[in-house]
């Protein structure tokens, strides 16, 4: 019985020593968060919130397991990395105790995209592999057509790159065909998608003068599918000479590389391609206006030479000497104006060969001879047709009921007939 008491006095005791739920929860926070804060965490985001207050809440997890995280609205707005479920991010903060729920989590203040080591290191590692085997060679590039008349443009079709390409082309009033062969730039299937392209277009010197691989700014991860070995070498094994515009002007891919030529932008592409053709203007331009300008000189040292012959000429010979002046003046002029015609004769069809060579591309040039094809056939059925056979003479006779006669067995005698004419119907009665 002493023992029992003994027994019973210490459990009072250390009943009266408890803690409560607050107090061992206050203990946990004061712990946790000194030894915590000030910690860099890696994991996938999942289960990604943002509220109306623009707080951000989402979970960390790995393979083992997953945290609680919070990025508040003031860290939140500063951050330059946009974050999606499933990205791979290395997280900065410090942990918090809840304790109205004696929960934790991480009290993010910065966020950095993970795996960008890694790519960087494949991106090199397979950049000096395929340099060795010369397919950044700048000898093996091809040259690229000035007045290309059909280019296939490799990109996502509801992207902005072709937009930003097909208004730069507007404004400067590039003439020709764009054919856009739609395939992914972003994500699985990408690289397989362009590379696809890539090689059937390759293939058609026939009907594509240049082929353009091209997309918007993004991350290296983004930008990953034109850093594919498949991609890489579907460009370099083109036939048709090939431009990568692909992100801004500080992106590079290995698709850059391998390439003709490498555009710093989609909008940078458009320029390339249009500058021949402004090119080509611009000379038409320069050589009319020193034709114009030698024109003058000649004309001008002519009637410097008249001048000075008039003033040192005797009175007895003026007349002669101006009739002669005048006469190798009208030559002059007569033979400024034959090479006048002949250059502006060449350039003139320069240019037409050039304009004739993108009109019969265009689909209306190929519309107009079918349509005079179809009209030719129309005129030929007409002529055989049955009213312009009734027109020369010939009738149809029809019985009764308006069936065709086609032999003299179906008639018989006094049988009703009717004669079909071209100009109306007559009665007839059969033998």
């Amino acid at each position: 019985m002493e023992l029992w008491g003994r027994k019973r006095a210490r459990a009072a005791e250390e009943n009266d020593a408890a803690l409560s739920v607050g107090e061992l929860t206050a203990r946990l926070k004061g712990i946790v968060e000194e030894a915590f804060s000030a910690v860099w965490v890696r994991g996938e985001i999942s289960n990604l919130r943002q509220q109306a207050s623009g707080h951000v809440y989402f979970t960390l997890k790995d393979a083992d397991s997953q945290l609680a995280a919070v990025l508040f609205r003031g860290d939140a707005l500063r951050q330059t990395v946009r974050l999606r479920d499933g990205m791979q991010i290395v997280a900065f903060g410090g942990v918090s105790v809840y304790a109205p729920r004696g929960s934790y989590q991480l009290v993010v203040r910065l966020v950095a995209e993970d795996g960008a080591g890694r790519l960087q290191r494949e991106f090199e590692a397979l950049k000096q592999k395929l340099a060795a085997e010369g397919l950044f060679d700048t000898d093996r590039k091809k040259p690229l057509p000035e007045l290309p008349g059909c280019i296939g443009v490799i990109t996502s079709p509801s992207g902005a790159a072709i937009q930003d390409f097909l208004r730069i082309l507007a404004r400067r009033d590039w003439r020709g065909r764009v054919v856009v062969l739609p395939a992914r730039v972003q994500g699985k299937g990408a690289a397989e998608e362009i590379a696809a392209q890539l090689e059937w277009a390759g293939r058609r010197e026939d009907f594509f003068d240049l082929l353009v691989v091209t997309r918007g700014g993004g991350s290296l991860e983004d930008l990953w599918c034109f850093n594919e070995e498949r991609v890489v070498r579907a460009v370099r094994a083109s036939a048709v000479p090939v431009i990568s515009a692909v992100g801004h002007e500080i992106d590079f891919t290995l698709a850059d590389f391998a390439a003709d030529w490498r555009a710093e932008t989609p909008s940078g592409a458009a320029e390339k391609i249009s500058s021949g053709r402004l090119a080509c203007v611009e000379r038409l331009a320069r050589s009319g206006d020193r034709f114009l300008s030698g024109a003058e000189e000649i004309l001008q040292n002519a009637r410097q030479r008249v001048e000075r012959a008039r003033a040192g000429l005797t009175q007895h010979r003026l007349d002669r000497e101006l009739e002669n002046g005048a006469l190798r003046l009208d030559e002059l002029t007569a033979r400024l104006g034959s090479v006048a015609k002949e250059i502006f004769a060449g350039l003139r069809a320069n240019c037409v060969r050039q304009e004739m060579r993108l009109q019969r591309q265009a689909p209306s040039v190929r519309m107009r001879v079918l349509a005079a094809k179809l009209e030719g056939l129309a005129a030929r059925l007409q002529a055989v047709g049955v009213e312009s056979t009734l027109r020369r003479g010939f009738a149809l006779v029809l019985d009764g009921e308006g069936k065709l006669i086609r032999s003299k067995r179906q008639v018989t005698a006094g049988k009703k007939l009717r004669l079909r004419l071209h100009d109306g119907e007559a009665g007839a009665v059969g033998e």
